[in-house]
């Protein structure tokens, strides 16, 4: 197995226990945009960079609402 990428660990990319294609996709693409902004940031070390980080920090957060939104136990009606 290759080793994962920055992006593909920051997601959790391999822990999807209810095999949700859905859940799957969405932490495939946030680990490529995560990838991006991890590439671009590099060894720079201006304002560029800091926004960059928050960046990803923003994007891990938003992806693990969007699967806890999918993966959420829906209400019961009574």
């Amino acid at each position: 197995m290759a080793e994962q990428t920055f992006g593909e660990k920051a997601v959790g990319l391999n822990f999807n226990p209810s095999n949700d294609p859905d859940v799957q996709k969405v932490k495939e693409l946030f680990a490529e945009i995560i990838d991006i902004a991890n590439h671009k940031r590099g060894a720079r070390r201006d304002e560029g960079s800091r926004h960059l980080s928050v960046g990803i920090t923003d994007a891990e957060t938003a992806q693990m609402r969007i699967v806890k939104g999918l993966t959420f136990p829906p209400e019961e009606t009574i």
